[in-house]
């Protein structure tokens, strides 16, 4: 182990907390077993999924050229990384969770707000997941039993949801629900058919778009479909901001996997090598394949579901949607199942067990009513990754200045256990980060109301609501600021 690590030889001291769970105990030093390619392999791994080729073809139908989208999702993902490392360092010192690293910012009983507002949105994308591999199932018997299509409505209309697709959403949901109950080993021979799967068929799928699409010239040449630089600027930012929203929530939760990595350098350099290129390269493809089908089809199609739907060759559709439902399902059980579920266990460690809370992902997965998040790309960017942003930006702000300018970088493990150590703040919870959250969130909420249509456009001044086009950014700022100056007052009035 190197010099900025941290090990809990014995757990004997925590054990009897009701804090404490084996889920959220702090890992040993010789359990942190994952090195630098460990990380670059999760990362490849989690960025090859359909939701990432989707926001690269999300921008593409917004308006974008192929090389403004590749660069928007670039710089997105680089931003992000940023956040990423700073708060896996803690998790890679000493072992601990997210949801218990948490403890130190906003109190062993406030920690539960921040871990639930990650955890619900890890629940959306649970259900945005689940919906597309339902969605590639429907397509794949479509193809055989058009008449899926014409069964009868048994939802209100204002649910936006068709019987066929309902019908294969809930049996691919149930399948889900029972890796939960087999537990997370059972992924694993998933993910790596995953593994190998996906990036074969994102290449088959670029091939296929370069020859049917007569080479890459014509697919590059599409024009931008902004008339002025004012056009894309306005496009621009707020894109950006949804690229790093759609990984904002993992930013708050590295050191669920960062507490197993052998050295810092190991979670530094397999991030740094993992997350933005994949995220990149996969989202080439997508943004190629979207391009392809203007000259292909003569209208733009960014739904991969919906694309491969439309070849001819039964079979070839069948083995892909299949292909496509199981790797989604690998997908969804790791990266949006193991957090959500040590998030809902953090609330009650001693009634809530991994199952329980995978079962509670699952549930409100459901009610998030996925379908309609991404029913168009718009909706996708500013509906759902900008607006989860500005709640899990302000987290991020408050968790870095708290560990590395309050605390310079030192943690009481024990005391992150205890219910009557430094991090209690006395009644459980630190006022202060509540506070700086708060604050935080609120420039962001008249862009928000506006956007979702709630309330009027002229109801705020413009510059007031546009603010939401930068929220991630806005709430990290302004909660980091807030919470610093609350926390170095406090610190200087205790001092006197």
């Amino acid at each position: 182990m190197d010099s900025d690590t941290h090990d809990l030889t014995s757990h004997d001291n925590i054990k009897s907390s009701s804090l404490y769970s084996e889920d959220l105990a702090p890992v040993s030093s010789f359990q942190r077993t994952w090195n630098t390619w460990n990380y670059a392999a999760l990362w490849i791994s989690m960025s090859l999924c359909i939701p990432t080729y989707m926001l690269a073809s999300s921008l593409i139908e917004g308006g974008m050229n192929w090389w403004q989208a590749i660069f928007t999702i670039f710089l997105g993902n680089t931003v992000v990384l940023v956040p990423m490392i700073l708060n896996g360092r803690a998790g890679a010192k000493y072992g601990i969770p997210f949801p218990v690293f948490v403890r130190a910012s906003f109190g062993v009983k406030g920690a539960n707000i921040p871990a639930i507002l990650r955890a619900i949105v890890a629940c959306g994308w649970f259900g945005i997941q689940a919906w597309i591999g339902g969605f590639s199932i429907y397509q794949m018997i479509h193809v055989w039993y058009p008449g899926i299509a014409d069964l009868p409505r048994i939802f209100p209309a204002s649910f936006g949801l068709e019987t066929g697709p309902a019908i294969t959403f809930f049996l691919f949901w149930l399948l889900n629900m029972y890796v939960v109950y087999l537990g997370v080993e059972s992924i694993k021979k998933l993910l790596v058919f995953k593994a190998f799967f996906l990036p074969v068929a994102a290449l088959a799928l670029l091939f296929w778009a370069i020859s049917a699409g007569n080479g890459l010239g014509p697919i590059l040449s599409q024009p931008s479909k902004f008339t002025s630089s004012g056009e894309f600027w306005n496009y621009f930012f707020p894109a950006l901001t949804g690229m790093v929203g759609f990984w904002a929530t993992l930013s708050l939760n590295i050191p669920d996997f960062t507490r197993y990595a052998k050295s810092q350098r190991a979670q530094v350099m397999g991030q740094v090598i993992g997350l933005p290129p994949s995220m990149t390269l996969f989202a080439f493809i997508g943004v190629v394949v979207t391009s392809a089908t203007v000259i292909i089809y003569g209208t733009m199609i960014w739904d991969p579901v919906v694309l491969a739907g439309k070849f001819e060759n039964k079979i070839l559709v069948s083995v892909a949607m299949i292909c496509i439902a199981v790797s989604t399902l690998a997908t969804n059980i790791a990266a949006n199942i193991v957090s959500p579920a040590n998030d809902f266990a953090n609330l009650n460690p001693a009634k809530i067990d991994f199952r329980k809370g995978g079962y509670i992902t699952g549930i409100i997965g459901v009610l998030i009513f996925p379908w309609k998040l991404i029913a168009d790309p718009n909706g996708y960017i500013f509906t759902w990754l900008i607006a989860y942003s500005s709640l899990l930006g302000p987290v991020g702000g408050i968790m870095i200045a708290d560990y590395f300018f309050i605390r310079k970088q030192k943690l009481d493990v024990e005391a992150l256990y205890s219910n009557t150590g430094e991090y209690s703040y006395g009644s459980g919870i630190n006022k202060y980060a509540m506070i700086a959250l708060l604050i935080g969130i609120l420039p962001n909420a008249p862009g928000f109301l506006t956007t979702v249509g709630l309330v009027s456009k002229d109801a705020f001044p413009f510059w007031i609501s546009n603010l939401y086009h930068y929220a991630w950014f806005v709430g990290f700022g302004v909660s980091a600021v807030i919470y610093y100056a609350f926390m170095k007052n406090k610190t200087r009035a205790v001092n006197h």
